[in-house]
């Protein structure tokens, strides 16, 4: 790199570790030379404040290290109260040669593409939004075991003959969670049938047939042990929902508010969004960066003129669940999206179409956020467009076999 022209005159770079950070600096001298020191740090609290004062005492004016797991946050964080300009890049950008692998070497490399500028900083949210991802990615966990443990809880009761997903929607409703606790506690036919509610009552006879079936004593104890289990559950997550509002309400309203007016985004989906991404939009070079930052745009595979596969890149995997969960939910509204959907849904099947949505609904909250506005639907008929597009093609494919006379 010696044709090259530095864009610092001091930079340093960090391989971090769990028990230890390496830390390499490259300071210019008025000379011209380059002074290369590098230095190893443990990862307690004391040692990651000594690795902080020591870059400060050397004034370097780059810090780059590579995103390892968790490990770079409480590196980070120490750097940042020293105020410290640090960049996390993402570790395939910035590989080294294979077969060269060591600490120092890694530190080393990294401080010379700081140096020279070739590094690209990944998006951090302020430390606010970073604490709150400790309860939002919690929560999805959370949210993911509960969908397990309803369907065990489906599936046991199927295996004990009471076919109650049959009649019902949802086994965790208020009649169906009412029926499972009156057979943990081993009610009468009679009293189990008075837990029904609203309109299921008029499937008393279905019920009266499905809950004949006798439960067994290992059946119950399973049962039982399930039932606690979802509603503990059901409580954790209610707590963490009651965090992340009022974290919503004190410092971020305003956007929130913006967020739940598209079409599909609840409360706590625009939460999660805001939480993932932040409100200042400033921070990505565009609209494209942005969905592209978040893996919701098709991908691009190109080379010798042909283009291969658009599979989805990698990107913010909490993020895309978010979306999709939104999506599904903003397809069966009365709004761009339901019509988009059938559109899309025909040709290029659920899944995809799914994405397609998620990536237009992240296109409209980045430019809500970016101007401040609340959402207006355009009210545009996909499907038609989409008939309008192909109708030509498809009337002469059934006059060519026959289906349609001239």
């Amino acid at each position: 790199m010696t044709n090259l022209n530095p864009i610092v005159k001091s930079s340093a770079g960090l391989d971090v570790h769990k028990k230890l950070v390496v830390a390499t600096i490259l300071v210019e001298q008025q000379d011209g030379s380059v002074m290369e020191k590098t230095q190893e740090f443990g990862t307690f609290p004391n040692q990651r404040k000594k690795l902080a004062l020591w870059l400060k005492a050397n004034n370097i004016e780059l810090i780059v290290m590579e995103s390892t797991g968790v490990y770079w946050k409480s590196i980070y964080s120490a750097l940042e109260e020293q105020k410290l300009n640090a960049y996390v890049v993402n570790a395939r950008h910035v590989k080294n040669v294979p077969g060269r692998k060591t600490d120092v070497k890694d530190s080393q490399w990294l401080a010379t593409l700081a140096r020279f500028g070739l590094v690209k900083n990944s998006f951090i949210p302020p430390k606010e939004l970073r604490n709150l991802r400790l309860i939002s990615r919690y929560r999805t966990k959370l949210t993911n075991t509960l969908a397990g443990e309803k369907n065990r809880l489906h599936k046991l009761l199927d295996d004990a003959g009471i076919y109650l997903g049959n009649i019902v929607s949802d086994i965790n409703g208020v009649s169906a969670k009412a029926i499972i606790k009156g057979l943990i506690e081993g009610k009468s036919m009679k009293e189990l049938l008075k837990c029904i509610r609203g309109t299921l009552k008029k499937k008393t006879d279905e019920f009266k047939e499905a809950l004949e079936s006798k439960l067994s004593g290992d059946h119950i104890l399973a049962l039982e042990t399930i039932h606690s289990h979802i509603e503990h559950l059901d409580s954790a997550i209610q707590k963490l929902d009651d965090r992340l509002f009022a974290a919503m309400e004190a410092s971020y309203k305003r956007h929130w508010e913006i967020l739940q007016t598209i079409p599909g985004m609840n409360a706590i989906g625009a939460a999660l969004f805001i939480i993932e991404t932040g409100v200042d939009m400033t921070q990505f070079k565009g609209m494209k960066q942005f969905c592209s930052w978040a893996g919701m745009c098709p991908g691009n595979n190109e080379s010798a003129g042909k283009r291969y596969s658009g599979r989805t890149r990698k990107g913010n995997h909490q993020l895309r669940q978010v979306l999709c969960e939104m999506s599904n939910g903003a397809s069966k509204t009365e709004s761009q999206f339901k019509s988009k959907y059938k559109g899309l849904v025909i040709r290029r099947g659920h899944k995809r179409s799914i994405i397609a949505i998620g990536h237009q609904m992240m296109r409209i909250a980045y430019t809500l956020l970016k101007n401040g506005k609340a959402y207006q639907d355009p009210k545009v008929d996909y499907e038609a467009l989409v008939v309008k597009k192909n109708a030509p093609r498809w009337i002469h494919a059934l006059q060519k076999f026959g289906y349609v006379t001239r």
